[in-house]
């Protein structure tokens, strides 16, 4: 028997089995990180839209000065619940890197300043409301500005 033959094939099964898992291992790693960037694009859409319909909920809110104290305050906790910002914010932490959180922290908690306008009584003329409106702004437009820096470096 010529062994030269046997090796030979030995080696090149080993070979081609070999390079056809390198080349698979790389296909699923580029798509893994394509299925990923497009999860995290998606969720940073979802996040970004639950805080401007948070925002936009409690600037219509403060337009019906005919509520009660207890109906605005319930339907202030309702905004922003119904928004789906809380749920999506916890999200954002676990999936987004770590140099976002503060980013995601401060456009919340943006928010959250906004809807505390609410417990007070003169919520229809607080002069303070404009500006905590624009820190609203300020603090979405940083976040999305972070957001398009992370999916802009991501591979």
């Amino acid at each position: 028997m010529n062994w030269g033959t046997l090796v030979a094939t030995a080696f090149g099964a080993i070979l081609g089995t070999g390079s056809t898992l390198a080349v698979d291992r790389s296909r699923w790693r580029r798509d893994h990180r394509s299925r990923e960037y497009a999860a995290r694009r998606e969720l940073y859409g979802q996040y970004l839209a639950s805080l401007s319909l948070a925002a936009h909920q409690l600037r219509d809110l403060r337009r019906h000065g005919t509520l009660t104290g207890d109906e605005r305050m319930r339907r202030v906790g309702e905004a922003l619940s119904e928004s789906g910002a809380y749920q999506l914010r916890y999200q954002m932490l676990i999936t987004a890197p770590d140099a976002l959180e503060g980013p995601i922290e401060e456009a919340f908690g943006s928010i959250r300043r906004l809807r505390d306008r609410f417990d007070e009584p003169d919520v229809g003329t607080d002069p303070q409301w404009d500006s905590s409106l624009d820190a609203v702004s300020g603090a979405i437009g940083a976040l999305k500005r972070a957001m398009r820096d992370d999916l802009a470096t991501s591979p």
